[in-house]
């Protein structure tokens, strides 16, 4: 265990940081000029696009290689899907000032998606450089 918080402090980090955003009250925030329709859903998009990407940053630097099987994507995606779901799940059930949304979830994965993407085709530019 100390192994894994070793390598994926980041991770951890941000995943702290992502629930700590998606869960407090942002009761005057979202009324603001500053936002526009859709910011929540791009957000969602960011921030599970990093937190992708510091997954396997941490996986890297732990196997010291940059190769990933297709069950280490695969188990990486599963994981965004089931943190993404969690965090809507307790919007819509705990935090009742935030409301749970089917889409923020689909955001979340399509982020991990682009996460995934970017960090296999950097991984393999790379290896054929």
């Amino acid at each position: 265990m100390q192994n894994l918080l070793k390598y994926q402090r980041l991770t951890l980090l941000w995943a702290l940081f992502i629930f700590l955003i998606c869960c407090v009250s942002l009761d005057k925030v979202s009324s603001s000029h500053l936002f526009f329709a859709g910011f929540d859903k791009l957000t969602h998009t960011g921030l599970f696009f990093v937190l992708t990407v510091f997954t396997f940053y941490g996986l890297i630097r732990k196997q010291g290689q940059i190769r990933f099987s297709p069950v280490v994507v695969i188990t990486v995606l599963v994981m965004m899907f089931l943190y993404g779901g969690a965090i809507e799940i307790l919007q819509s059930q705990i935090f009742t000032y935030r409301s749970g949304d089917w889409n923020d979830l689909f955001c979340d994965l399509l982020g991990s998606l682009m996460g995934v993407f970017s960090v296999l085709l950097t991984t393999y530019a790379i290896q054929t450089k």
